[in-house]
């Protein structure tokens, strides 16, 4: 009989039951069980040192009773006073044998001062050394075997549960600890970690063996590994998703360390453990600030930000606030967007220490008065304008509000802002504003003709445009739309397979912005450089797969997710662009371009904003359309737009 065999007998089954039934007992009664367990192996520990020494099995004889008794005594409440009893026996590993091994050590020093320096009548004098480090071995021995028995029978047997098995890719400091981590949690084994260092290979870490990362496909099949985590904290965005790619074909699921800027103390741990991000899939580093270019218009100013509640404007705020300026005005249409964003800048505020006042507008920027008397309040220095209707679909079906909040209210905060001898006004732009075949990216176009207009009219106001693609994270961004539905089970939709879009991390594009601003001379318009497209097809089978799930595809009909396609929406493109007339020059800073593109002057663009005006207060969305078409003569219509 092969011991597979046993361990798939009813005995083994029996015994894998008892196991599982103890791990459901009160914490406090599983204490007292490992006692008892101690105390058997601190008799059995007295037997084996009387026998080693004398030659012959010594049981109960007067002297064996008198040592038993002694340690019987004194072991339980030391190491209940050293804390023995408070590690897990299923988690035990270096710590743990390290813990028992002081408290042996201690316990060897009344032992030796009664048995060895005193001496007791009939008792060998060497039992005081020799009793302890049988007692450490018999001590050790039963924690290996009691961790071997919770975590690899039960796991053989099915009684796991939702243990997974887990691999830990880096074998460096933030590897170690979170495995130390690991054996504190009951969801996790750790099979073993894969690093590239082949110094490494072979070693063994606590106890579990290290394997380079060429071996990491057949550690993964042999194994049976649910999970990858990668414990690389300090490698660059590039490094991470070259490794990303590697692990993808393995179908396990992958959690990452945040970066070291992330981690607030630096220490791993499986708490702070996150999913792959689709900003770890752009394979694109961070390029280190210019300060001078944040400070610039920001530090001591008077600042005030639009739509300080949505996606870009609340990181606008929280990055100008660590800049120190005078005074953050935040303005908003949406009370409970203002209410949070308000709150958590005056959070900031308080734990940094950061000396800076905050006020907050309830205020809807086509109020023409209400923003000439929001102006007139605080002669702001600077003003980031990033209230905007964004979301093509709404717009397109509401063209009547969305041309209204867009075009009209940057007119009147372009407008207040010039009168109020404002120093410095950046427009949040976007590249639908580029050849645009919607209704809001042809508004967004007409509000970059206004500020060229504005300052083309002899502006003391340095106007400047910021035009960028798509910010991960934002509200209806793709990204949490397939995390939804991949954590449902699919499907994934999409809207064309071939559908690409450049993609920024919300913090990148506003500190962009801020530093685009600092360079303006007026009427500029900046262009964020947003890296490669993205084909959306392949970012959502990315998400897939390092989910954990199989795609479903007609080559692979047995996969757990689809992709379906549900057709382009109206005024959707394929692909965007951010340049119209492909002339741009580059700036001080290298992921900035300045462009050259044509304007309107201020006398031939103001009479048909007022007729635009007028359209939109009679609700003709025709004749609104039409003056749209008008003033951006490359607006082209889809098939089906109104």
């Amino acid at each position: 009989m092969t011991s597979r065999d046993f361990r798939n007998g009813n005995i083994f089954r029996i015994f894998a039951k008892v196991l599982k039934w103890a791990l459901g007992l009160d914490r406090s009664i599983k204490r007292y069980i490992v006692l008892a367990i101690d105390a058997l192996l601190c008799v059995a520990s007295v037997w084996l040192a009387f026998s080693l020494r004398l030659g012959v099995w010594e049981f109960f004889t007067p002297p064996v009773l008198k040592v038993m008794a002694v340690t019987l005594l004194i072991f339980p409440p030391l190491f209940l006073f050293t804390g023995t009893y408070r590690s897990i026996v299923r988690f035990a590993g270096s710590r743990t044998i390290l813990q028992l091994g002081a408290s042996v050590l201690i316990l060897s020093l009344p032992l030796i001062s009664i048995f060895t320096f005193a001496g007791v009548s009939g008792v060998p004098r060497t039992i005081g050394v020799l009793l302890p480090l049988l007692f450490f071995f018999l001590l050790a021995m039963s924690r290996i075997c009691g961790r071997y028995f919770f975590v690899e029978i039960l796991r053989d047997q099915g009684f796991s549960g939702d243990i997974k098995r887990t691999i830990i890719y880096g074998a460096g400091v933030a590897g170690q600890q979170l495995a130390v981590s690991l054996r504190h949690d009951r969801n996790f084994v750790l099979v073993g970690f894969v690093d590239d260092n082949r110094r490494l290979e072979n070693q063994h870490l606590d106890g579990v063996s290290v394997t380079h990362t060429s071996q990491l496909s057949k550690l993964v099949k042999k194994a049976s590994v649910d999970t990858i985590f990668l414990a690389l904290p300090s490698i660059s965005r590039t490094q991470r998703k070259q490794i990303v790619d590697r692990l993808m074909p393995l179908r396990v699921k992958v959690q990452t360390l945040p970066s070291m800027q992330e981690l607030v103390d630096g220490e791993a741990s499986i708490s702070i453990m996150r999913p792959i991000k689709a900003e770890d899939l752009l394979g694109r580093d961070a390029v280190a600030p210019n300060q001078s270019l944040l400070d610039r218009t920001i530090a001591g100013k008077i600042v005030l930000v639009t739509g300080a509640g949505g996606s870009i404007g609340s990181e606008l705020c929280r990055q100008i606030a660590r800049l120190r300026p005078k005074l953050l005005v935040l303005v908003e249409m949406s009370e409970p967007a203002l209410y949070q964003v308000e709150r958590e800048l005056r959070l900031l505020r308080q734990a940094s220490g950061l000396g800076f006042e905050i006020d907050a507008q309830l205020l809807n920027v086509t109020d023409t008065a209400g923003v000439e008397r929001l102006f007139d309040r605080f002669c702001p220095d600077t003003v980031f304008h990033a209230a905007a209707y964004k979301h093509v679909p709404l717009v397109e079906a509401n063209a009547i509000s969305g041309l209204r909040n867009n075009i009209i209210g940057t007119r009147n905060t372009a407008k207040a802002a010039n009168r109020a001898g404002c120093k410095n006004f950046i427009l949040v732009s976007t590249d639908k504003a580029v050849r645009p075949t919607n209704v809001m990216g042809a508004s967004k176009r007409v509000c970059e003709l206004i500020l060229q207009a504005e300052d083309n009219a002899g502006s003391a106001t340095r106007f400047a445009i910021v035009r960028f693609g798509n910010v991960l994270g934002s509200s209806g961004s793709v990204v949490p739309q397939f995390e939804r539905q991949i954590a449902a089970g699919g499907p994934v939709t999409l809207t064309h397979r071939n559908i690409t879009r450049f993609f920024m991390t919300i913090p990148e594009a506003a500190e962009l912005v801020i530093q685009a601003g600092a360079m303006a001379q007026g009427g500029d318009l900046f262009l964020l450089d947003m890296g490669k497209p993205v084909k959306i097809y392949d970012l959502a089978s990315t998400m897939v797969e390092l989910s954990g799930h199989s795609l479903k595809t007609p080559e692979r009909p047995d996969g757990d997710i689809e992709i379906v396609e549900i057709g382009l929406r109206p005024g959707e493109k394929l692909y965007e662009e951010l340049l119209i007339d492909d002339c741009s020059e580059a700036t001080d800073h290298v992921r900035i371009l300045r462009a050259r593109e044509y304007h309107l002057p201020s006398a031939e663009l103001d009479p048909q904003i007022e007729s635009l005006q007028r359209a939109l207060s009679a609700g003709d969305t025709g004749a609104a359309l039409e003056l749209l078409q008008s003033l951006v003569p490359e607006y082209t219509r889809m098939e089906g737009q109104p």
